[in-house]
């Protein structure tokens, strides 16, 4: 298959970080143009603006969103409306309403829209998947922790209405407990702790359960220091299974079992790829959903006043 012509629009960490290096070792594509107004990348065509870039560049195949999702519904529409197929990185949008209406228009239009969530290709998610299938779920403790200065530096739309807070990480434990549990759950209680200064949330506890009443609760913090925790507990009529590193290590009654590399971002754009040839979208929203969720009916608690340095 020739090469998908692909640009990026948001060149920030994420996309320095993981979506050029994807792209660069993937046969699949060809990046040709990024769009950005604080960064320039040598080799490709560079615009200030995806308006820009789609009037310049006819030949684009497809589109990559990076930047923040309060701004994604526009650029997706836009995409779509000039015949790309559109990449969305996680969240999809800010609010369900836009990401289920951007559906609609990649059908209407013909084209493929991929909602990624990367964390479900992390190593380890797979085969928890296939392990946990068909077993009796007792509980569930997913910790979520991280430095929001390490991740997000200097980023204050993070904490801005529709920036998500620590639902931004977060969001990343909720895609791997949907794609891992056999059954659906809900959200039953959720507590959401607001810094002063902030409109969104900079820690939460949140508590679901599923048709069988089976207790999932989720402890996510951005204001963690030193190591990282992104651990994902499910104990079972089997033994406990622990999702560790964000996916990447998987224990089963405490003993490490063998998983492949590494693979988050190379395996999302190998997705998109095979969308394409096959003319299909992957909109999956139920990670989104519970956030959602979690915002209406989240008791607030307001705490000290945060500051990024």
């Amino acid at each position: 298959m020739t090469p998908l012509k692909i640009g990026i629009v948001g060149v920030g960490k994420i996309a320095r970080d993981q979506h050029l290096p994807a792209l660069e070792a993937s046969p699949d594509y060809q990046l040709v143009a990024i769009a950005s107004r604080n960064a320039a990348l040598s080799g490709v065509a560079n615009f200030l603006s995806l308006e820009a870039m789609l009037e310049a560049m006819p030949e684009l195949d497809a589109v990559s969103l990076c930047a923040p999702p309060t701004v994604r519904y526009a650029q997706a529409r836009q995409a779509l409306a000039a015949g790309k197929h559109v990449m969305l990185e996680k969240p999809p949008g800010a609010t369900l309403s836009e990401v289920e209406d951007l559906a609609r228009q990649a059908q209407a239009a013909g084209r493929t829209l991929f909602a990624t969530w990367h964390s479900r290709h992390a190593p380890g998610v797979a085969p928890a998947r296939d392990w946990l299938a068909g077993r009796t779920i007792r509980g569930v403790e997913i910790e979520w922790k991280e430095d929001v200065r390490v991740w997000h530096p200097g980023q204050a739309w993070i904490f801005e209405p529709g920036g998500m807070g620590v639902f931004d990480p977060g969001i990343n434990a909720l895609s791997i407990a949907t794609a891992i549990l056999p059954q659906a759950f809900h959200l039953r209680e959720a507590t959401l702790q607001v810094p002063e200064n902030r409109q969104a949330p900079i820690a939460a506890q949140l508590s679901f359960s599923d048709a069988a009443e089976t207790p999932i609760r989720a402890d996510f913090d951005f204001r963690q220091t030193g190591p990282q925790t992104w651990d994902i507990h499910v104990d079972t009529d089997a033994g406990r299974l622990t999702l560790s590193k964000g996916g990447s290590a998987l224990y089963i009654g405490g003993e490490r079992q063998p998983t492949g590399d590494e693979q988050e971002y190379p395996a999302l754009y190998a997705r998109f790829a095979k969308l394409v040839a096959s003319g299909e979208s992957d909109v999956d929203v139920a990670p989104l959903r519970h956030v959602a969720d979690a915002f209406l009916l989240g008791r607030r608690e307001s705490v000290e006043a945060f500051h990024d340095d």
